[in-house]
């Protein structure tokens, strides 16, 4: 053994150097020389792309070592320094000659310029592009002729070259078992599978799986991977599979088969690694690519590549690992086809096809984003490895003897998830040779436990390569750090200068790395690489896991996930692939032993770092995650093998999960079961548009969380269904099933139908889109009787024939759970019902088989049938027949579409009663006639249950519309629910919106008749080409129906001639109720032909006529539906009847619109209506109605008795039509009102003969009425015995106009009001009338309004006025316009109050207006509101006041509302005294509260006081105090709303005693507390005269309540008190109970908002004040009991005016009376929770309260059933003015019902129904038909003033 020393000398001492290079060459030949084997592997390792065959051939043994080390000398000197590292660690060597190896030749420094090992081989440089010089460009040049054949004779030599290289490349690759993994030991083909646009003539569709057990392997439909649909242009396949799955292997496995002359249809065949093509950084001309990259001729390349040019379509060109391109390829090329390129360029050229024309190139890649450079049409073949069958081969393959095999295959069978991972054929390969060296000397499973995910395989097979019983942890270290700097700058070659040669060495003996010769033009290196990419992946996540540099925030950012959509894009695929599953896989716990010894650090190191990974894991699983990410997550989670992370991870998932657009394998959906199998709920899985492997489902096998499983995809075949059909059974929870848009026949559906019964709990499958045929639809639905549950079979898009039709709706009939059967064009749905108790059943129990009604209900059910556009004749239809007369009731049978004809359609219309169909029977599209279309009707004339008969031969419509049985329509009515109405009609459901009858059902429980009604068909033969000669034949056929009740013709071609006789013809026809002959080329003869009938037909009420649009409706009593108008208010006969509004007498009503109304026109019309039974309203509309037809139509008024409306609408009247409308006053006495408006719309209403004479209406507005026609209007309404309301605004009078009216308006006799509005006057009108007043004594009232609104209104009495009120408001009166305002004032003697609101009255101005304003004597009320009344401040208005010359007797001042209101009393005395004061909103300081004190100094006599909302201060209250005590004659006093604080308040209420003659007093919202009340109440002892006490809102509690009940006895005047809001409980209302009966002329009592409850209730009933008028107890706490007791109390109270139980809980205790309530006008029970129960005694109670104007009860839970009990009521209450019903739960129905009860002619203005369930539609509808119903959030209708 050498030591240090002489190893040292032997490195310093030159000559011994020399010398002992030489014993070294010698000793190093004679020892590779033992073992010739080995030398050449490495030979073939270090130099993979050289030929070393020919070169190597030599007898001698030493001689050929010798040649060998010279190739490796030549390549230099790293290559050199990595071999000698090899040799001194792979083979058994002496110490001595290891030691100067590794000190010579190990080192930079020893390597030796020549070898002296005796003669150098030379590398032959026709042999491997790697040892030879780079030639120029070759290009292809003339040549000539008489050199053809010789150069065809060079291509022939260089083709033979490709395939002898090829030849000896692949030679002798079959090492010893168990051998390193760089030399694969079997070759199994794997499955292969065409893309859906790509597969080949002669191939079949799917998988192209191979004959793994033929000999050799050889794959016998290889050939069809070059055997596209591509005749013309590129041939381009693109092989996709993930990583590990074999692409580089099937490259070179094909270079192989094609060097042994199995792929003989290419005559060449080159391959390139994109890996090493990225080395590449120059640009490259296809020659340099084959030529000097790959193999070079050995003469003439020009005339090579020429050949390969002419015969491209014999060249292969493979390029592996296109995802692992580097540079990308640029979008737009701009250089010529021939010009040098980037490699990537290149391929892009040979795939479009402008290089090389008519080649063949295959590219293998991942799958994810490919190249944009990529044509669109090229040719996709997916791999998807290994299936069970070819892992068992490969295992046998893999290991020779017949024991081990059968122990490898058990250990892989026993292991579910390691033999899911085997079906990647990278982990295969590392599995077996794990288990190579495993499987020795274990126990059965004892070597699959050791291998349970993928990283432990890696893990095991790295401790499996390294020596035993020791770990190379520096090695293994050195080649991470190594792949994870490959990984992060993106590279996978390596060179020299990356990787030290000890970690190349260990790499390679390990058989980790491989090496290759990476080229350019001009230049040659030798790079290394892993294995496979996986493989790198592997090592740098050792190192990020082993490495102390590494720490934890670093580790968790390479814990990632990446999706791998399938799409084109510009980006680059990245090379980490698995490096984030290895690092999970690390995590385990399995790992920690490992990864300590590897780290050479204790567990607890480790255990950190595996906890930074599982946490990061943790953090993915929270987020919401696309599917590919969701895959790669349950990879991570399952490599962990942590059951926690598992669970939280599955438990994390979505409900619904998606898998949209990317590749799956079997691993996959293996890794996402096992993360399900830690799941709870239920699982949705829906894959669209995946490329799934053919036996995918079978990883789902056993998983029982998936309920719907959805596949969507057109690469599933018969494979992947077969696989599918394994799994079904096993999975329990499943309940829908999808496989849709796939590519399945008869062999996948034969495995599917075996399995589907197997599955009993599944409710929905769809095969929807697998263009199934015949068959296969029968042999699926076969198996519905073994389904159970299921609910929804889905066939649609399938090829199906007739006769397999027929047999599907024989299925549909006899199959007790089918409900429906749809098939139209491309549907084919069954839809079932699983019953819960099937006929059979009851049949076998003997208790029930003698119940025949039982067995019937059992039996019951309902089918739906829709074949449309299924081409079915008339036999189809006779079979159709036959088999759904044996079947069970039909909901709908739906034929249009097909071939049925007049025959088909008579034989469905007469089996029709037979078949019992519920709905609908449709027979469109059937090529019916009208001959046809009238044996259709005089078959089904008879039926008892046809509700609609449609037929339109234009629209080519057979529609038969059924109603119930009269049995069945009796358990309907028994069974309906008016809860059931309020669901139908919730705003926005499906129900109310598409179906307007089903918001208003025909009947009710609570109104309708126990008897069933009798159906009433509609007929409806429209644009069917009937004429006038097909009536009678029509009526004849109609004569059948026993109760035909609406009948439209419309859209034929009747004519007038064809009309006259209908009308004839229709007494024949019976009571119908609608009629509809639009659209039939009608005149105005057959209107007057039909308006004949209102005197021959009784049930006619309605008719309407329209020219323009040919509408002609016919209609019946009251409500029917506008048959031209879809979805309008339907009829409602029978609930209006119940509610008694059928026995009114009907109106009949004539509509005539857009018809030229002539003057004999008119005069013909208006004689045939003299016949007809009133009362009539006739609505008239035309463009333009002359004068003379106007005086034609109103000259026979008088001789229409029973007219009682007439409406000339949308048409243009002359400006003469006012006067000639004005007078029909006295041509006709009955009209009642005259309202004409803009000369386009006019509405004269008519008293009938029963009513009493009464005032009459006149509206002329907007008629353009100007000076000229006031005198002559004026004359003709003075003709009018009583005008009631003259209308005259929105006209053109002008000053001039309105002084004419207001000279004539002595000889008017208005008796109520005339309106100005809008007339364009100034102030001099203003001022007119103001004169006007004196000569017009009945005027009682004025108002003019000269700003925005333009008001100007008078009333008038019937009597003279004694008192008059005049109103000014922005009338901008000047100084020149105050003398003569005065003046007018003063002689309006009987003027009483005036009012001047903004009218620019300046303060001088007043001055002056009340210095001049005298009248004889008198009392003038003076209000005055203008901005500048809220600045000038009390002292200035008080000095304005007394420049009066009257008396002034009040003075109110109001500084926020900017108000002064004055009384004067005339004549003026000297010395009067002020009897009130009123300051409101005005602050008092110290002068001006000084000047109030003064004030009431003064006025001793001062009688009111009013000084509100902040008028006192605190520091005023001093003077306000001092002058109170000065006011002995003092009656009211108002002080609320003053801020005094509680010391004030004490002063004030001392003050107050000794106030003897007080009558009102008001403190309300003052701070009065128990103290402060105290005070109070002792001055209240002395006011024996008080008549009215208000102290709400001051919070006096108990306390103050008691201590006022004291007092109240001893006020004998008391008539009004009001302690609303005061905090007062049980106990302080009981004792004022107690009090208040005391109160005998109490009238006023308001307690609400205090927590009073029952007992104060209960005390007040006791005894109630015998007076009382007024009862408010709003938010008292009361229930049921006490509001019962004081409706009993109140029951019969003579003078109970209003009445407020608002916001208490009466449910159940509404009060109702017996007796009644003779002056109650208003009764307040808002939110009372009063329910259609309770409703029922307190609608009776309102009809006892004759005086009622106001009922409010909104905001409680009334329905439909309340709202028809106030409707029943309504017609009752002469006096009531507003009902008020929001927020409660009245639907259309009970809204019709409501307008129904305002039609009997109640005096009510509004119903408020904001806020009820009632769709916005039918609001529209019912507030058309009815606008006193409000529906708005606003309340748009006036406030009832009392007493009105």
């Amino acid at each position: 053994m050498m030591n240090q020393e002489a190893r040292a000398g032997l490195l310093t001492d030159p000559i011994s150097l020399q010398l002992g290079t030489e014993n070294l060459c010698r000793c190093l030949v004679r020892l590779l020389s033992k073992d010739p084997e080995w030398l050449s592997a490495k030979v073939k390792f270090f130099l993979p792309n050289m030929d070393l065959g020919s070169g190597d051939q030599s007898p001698d043994p030493t001689q050929r070592v010798i040649q060998q080390l010279s190739k490796l000398h030549t390549q230099g000197q790293s290559t050199w320094q990595e071999f000698i590292h090899c040799v001194c660690m792979e083979l058994d060597i002496p110490l001595d000659l290891e030691v100067p190896l590794l000190s010579i030749w190990g080192h930079g420094d020893g390597f030796p310029r020549q070898l002296d090992i005796g003669e150098e081989s030379q590398p032959d440089p026709q042999l491997h592009p790697g040892l030879k010089q780079p030639h120029q460009s070759c290009g292809s040049s003339p040549r000539p002729k008489q050199f053809k054949k010789q150069e065809q004779e060079l291509a022939k030599r260089y083709l033979q070259l490709l395939r002898t290289s090829a030849r000896q490349r692949y030679a002798d690759r079959t090492p010893r078992p168990g051998q390193p993994l760089a030399f694969p030991q079997v070759y199994i083909p794997p499955i292969l599978q065409w893309s859906r646009a790509s597969a080949p003539f002669d191939a079949q569709e799917g998988a192209v799986t191979g004959d793994p057990k033929a000999e050799d392997g050889t794959d016998v439909n290889i050939r069809n991977l070059f055997n596209t649909k591509a005749n013309r242009g590129p041939r381009v396949t693109v092989l996709l599979g993930k990583a590990g799955m074999g692409k580089t292997t099937l490259a070179h496995w094909l270079c192989q088969k094609w060097a042994d002359g199995q792929l003989d249809r290419f005559q060449a065949l080159f391959l390139f690694e994109f890996r090493q093509l990225n080395v590449i950084t120059g640009f490259l001309t296809l020659p340099q690519l084959l030529f000097d990259l790959y193999l070079r001729p050995e003469a003439g390349p020009e005339a090579v590549f020429e050949y390969l040019q002419e015969n491209a379509n014999g060249t292969l060109l493979i390029f592996d690992g296109l995802d692992e391109v580097f540079h990308p390829c640029p979008s737009k090329e701009t250089a010529g086809p021939e010009d040098p390129a980037s490699a990537l360029t290149l391929f892009s050229r040979l795939c479009r096809g402008t290089l090389l024309p008519g080649c063949w190139v295959m590219a293998t890649s991942r799958p994810g984003k490919l190249p944009a450079c990529l044509p669109t049409e090229v040719a996709t073949v997916h791999m998807w490895g290994f299936d069970g069958p070819r892992v068992e081969e490969y295992v046998s393959r893999f290991f020779s003897d017949q024991p081990s095999q059968e122990a490898a295959l058990a250990e892989l069978r026993a292991d579910r998830r390691l033999w899911s991972m085997c079906a990647l054929p990278a982990l295969c390969q590392v599995a077996c040779l794990c288990l190579y060296h495993l499987l020795p000397g274990s126990s059965p499973g004892q070597s699959a436990a050791l291998l349970a995910t993928m990283t432990q395989n890696y893990v095991q097979m790295v401790l499996t390569l390294s020596p035993p019983g020791f770990l190379p942890a520096e090695s293994l270290l050195g080649l991470g750090e190594v792949a994870l700097r490959g990984l992060e700058t993106g590279k996978v070659i390596f060179f020299a200068g990356d990787i030290p040669p000890p970690v190349m060495a260990f790499g390679a003996a390990l058989g980790l790395m491989t090496s290759c010769v990476c080229m350019g033009p001009g230049h040659q290196e030798t790079g290394y690489a892993f294995t496979h990419l996986s493989l790198q992946e592997f090592f740098a996540a050792l190192h990020l896991m082993a490495s102390p540099q590494v720490d934890k925030d670093t580790l968790s950012q390479h814990v990632t996930l990446t999706s791998r959509w399938v799409q084109r894009s510009k980006a680059r695929l990245g090379l980490i692939d698995h490096l984030p599953t290895f690092l999970a896989g690390l995590a385990s716990c399995a790992c920690r032993p490992f990864l300590s010894l590897l780290a050479q650090q204790d567990e607890a190191w480790v255990g950190t770092k595996q906890a930074a990974v599982v946490q990061a894991l943790r953090k993915l699983a929270t987020r919401r995650l696309t599917g590919p990410k969701v895959v790669e997550l349950c990879h991570c989670v399952g490599e962990t093998q942590v059951p926690e992370l598992a669970g939280f991870t599955a438990q994390s998932l979505p409900h619904q999960m998606p898998f949209h657009n990317f590749l799956l394998t079997y691993t996959d959906l293996a890794a996402l079961t096992n993360i399900l199998g830690h799941r709870d709920a239920p699982i949705h899985l829906d894959f669209e548009g995946c490329p799934l492997e053919p036996r995918c489902p079978e990883a789902l096998a056993g998983c029982g969380q998936v309920e719907n499983l959805s596949f969507k995809s057109r690469k599933c075949g018969d494979a992947f269904a077969e696989a599918l059909s394994r799994c079904l059974p096993t999975m329990g929870s499943l309940k829908k099933l999808g496989l849709a848009g796939s590519k399945i026949t008869a062999q996948g559906v034969s495995h599917l139908v075996q399995a589907l019964p197997l599955c009993p709990q599944l409710e929905e499958i769809s095969f929807r889109d697998n263009q199934l045929k015949d068959w296969e639809v029968l042999s699926i639905v076969e198996v519905l009787p073994c389904l159970p549950q299921l609910r929804k079979l889905d066939l649609s898009l399938s090829n199906v024939s007739v006769s397999t039709l027929l047999s599907l709706t024989n299925v549909a009939v006899t199959c007790p759970t089918v409900r429906m059967l749809q098939v139209r064009k491309a549907d084919l749905i069954f839809l079932l019902s699983p019953p819960t108790e099937t006929a059979t059943e009851l049949q076998g129990d003997p208790d029930l088989r003698g119940n025949a009604n039982q067995r019937k209900e059992a039996q019951r059910r309902s089918l739906a049938l829709r074949l449309q556009k299924c081409q079915l004749g008339v036999h189809d239809v006779e079979v159709l027949i036959a088999q759904l007369r044996e079947g069970p009731h039909l909901d709908e049978v739906d034929l249009s579409g097909n071939q049925l004809e007049d025959e088909g359609c008579q034989l469905m219309a007469e089996a029709a009663p037979q078949l019992h169909i519920a709905r609908k029977l449709d027979l469109s599209s059937n090529g019916l006639s009208l001959a046809g279309a009238c044996r259709v009707l005089s078959a089904v004339s008879t039926y008892r249950t046809l509700a609609e008969l449609h037929v339109s031969l234009l629209h080519k419509t057979v529609v038969l519309k059924f109603a119930p049985e009269p049995e069945e329509q009796e358990v309907i009515q028994k069974s309906t629910r008016l809860s059931d109405l309020s669901q139908v009609t919730q705003p926005g459901s499906r129900e109310a919106q598409l179906e307007p009858r089903a918001a208003f059902p025909g009947s009710l429980t609570f109104q309708m008749p126990s008897e069933p009604l009798p159906c009433a068909p509609r007929i409806r033969l429209t644009h069917c080409a009937l004429q006038a000669q097909h009536l009678e034949h029509l009526c004849k056929a109609l004569g059948g129906s026993c109760c035909l009740r609406h009948l439209d013709l419309s859209g034929n071609a009747l004519g007038d001639k064809g009309v006259a006789l209908l009308a004839q013809l229709l007494p024949g026809l019976g009571a119908l109720q609608s009629l509809n002959l639009s659209e039939n080329d009608l005149s105005l003869d057959a209107v007057f032909s039909l308006t004949q009938c209102f005197s021959t037909l009784p049930w006619l009420v309605h008719l309407d006529f329209s020219s323009e649009s040919q509408r002609v409706i016919l209609r019946g009593d009251g409500r029917d539906r506008d048959l031209s108008a879809a979805g309008s208010l339907p009829e409602f006969q029978a609930g209006a009847q119940f509610l008694g509004f059928g026995q009114r007498r009907s109106s009949r009503s004539f509509c005539l619109r857009e018809c030229q109304l002539e003057p004999l026109s008119l005069s013909r019309l208006c004689e045939t209506l003299e016949k007809c039974p009133g009362p009539l309203e006739v609505k008239l509309s035309c463009k333009v109605l002359s004068d003379q037809s106007l005086e034609t139509l109103l000259h026979h008024l008088p001789r229409l008795p029973e007219l009682s409306l007439l409406q000339l609408t949308q048409m243009e009247l002359s400006p003469r039509s006012p006067l000639l409308l004005a007078d029909i006053f006295s041509l006709c006495p009955r009209v009642q009102k005259v309202d004409l408006r803009s000369l386009h719309h006019a509405t004269l209403h008519f008293r009938s003969s029963e009513e009493q004479e009464g005032g009459c209406c006149g509206r002329f507005t907007g008629c353009g009425l100007s000076q000229e026609h006031v005198e002559p209007l004026c004359w003709l309404l003075s003709k009018c015995e009583d005008l009631s309301q003259l209308d005259l605004s929105a006209n053109l009078l002008g000053d001039a106009g309105l002084r004419c009216l207001l000279e004539c308006l002595p000889q008017v006799p208005i008796s109520g009001s005339l309106d100005l509005s809008h007339n364009g006057v100034s102030q001099e009108s203003v001022l007119y009338l103001v004169e006007t007043l004196p000569s017009c004594p009945r005027i009682r009232e004025a108002s003019v309004n000269l700003g925005s609104k333009q008001s100007f209104w008078v009333h008038f009495s019937r009597q003279e006025e004694a008192r008059k009120t005049l109103r000014l408001s922005e009338c901008s009166f000047g100084p020149q316009h105050v003398p003569r305002l005065a003046t007018g004032l003063s002689q309006a003697l009987r003027l009483t109050e005036l009012t001047l609101t903004q009218c620019f009255l300046g303060l001088e101005q007043l001055t002056i207006l009340l210095g001049l304003l005298k009248w004889p004597a008198g009392l003038l009320t003076l209000r005055v509101e203008e901005p500048w009344v809220g600045k000038a401040g009390v002292l200035t208005l008080l000095e304005v006041c007394a420049q009066a010359s009257g008396n002034v007797t009040e003075i109110s001042i109001s500084e926020t509302q900017q108000q002064l209101c004055i009384q004067l009393e005339f004549p003026h005395q000297e010395n009067p005294e002020a009897t009130t004061l009123r300051l409101a909103h005005c602050d008092l300081g110290a002068h001006h509260s000084l000047l109030a004190r003064q004030l009431m100094e003064t006025c001793a006599r001062l009688r009111q006081l009013r000084l509100t909302s902040s008028c006192v201060s605190s520091s005023a209250l001093a003077h306000l105090t001092s002058g109170l005590s000065h006011c002995h004659h003092l009656e009211e006093l108002d002080l609320s709303n003053n801020q005094l604080g509680e010391e004030g308040t004490k002063v004030l209420t001392g003050a107050l005693e000794g106030k003897c003659w007080l009558k009102r007093l008001d403190l309300s919202h003052l701070p009065l507390g128990g103290s402060t009340l105290a005070a109070l109440t002792r001055g209240l002892s002395h006011m024996t005269l008080l008549q009215s006490l208000r102290l709400s809102h001051n919070q006096i509690g108990d306390t103050g309540a008691q201590n006022l009940a004291a007092v109240l006895p001893g006020l004998p005047e008391l008539r009004k008190i009001d302690l609303s809001a005061n905090g007062i409980g049980p106990a302080g209302g009981a004792r004022l109970a107690e009090c208040l009966p005391l109160c005998r002329h109490l009238e006023e009592l308001m307690l609400g908002y205090n927590a009073l409850g029952d007992p104060t209730a209960l005390g007040l009933a006791r005894g109630l004040p015998r007076h009382l008028r007024v009862l408010h107890l709003t938010s008292s706490h009361l229930g049921p009991e006490g509001a019962l007791s004081l409706g009993q109390a109140l029951d019969g109270c003579p003078h109970m005016e209003e009445i407020s139980l608002a916001e208490n809980n009466l449910a159940g205790g509404v009060p109702h009376f017996h007796l009644g309530l003779p002056l109650l006008r208003q009764i307040d029970l808002v939110s009372c929770e009063i329910d259609n129960q309770t409703a029922k005694p307190l609608t009776a109670s309102f009809v006892l309260c004759p005086a009622l104007e106001e009922i409010m009860l909104s905001w409680n839970l009334l329905g439909d059933e309340a709202a028809a009990e106030l409707a029943r009521v309504l017609p009752q209450m002469g006096q009531l003015k507003r009902m008020d019903l929001e927020k409660n739960r009245i639907t259309a129905y009970g809204a019709w019902l409501l307008a129904e009860g305002l039609a009997q002619g109640s005096g009510i203005q509004v119903i408020r129904l904001w806020n009820n369930p009632i769709h916005p539609e039918m609001v529209e509808r019912l507030q058309s038909q009815e606008p006193r119903l409000d529906f708005a959030f606003f309340d748009n209708q006036p406030q009832v003033p009392h007493g009105t």
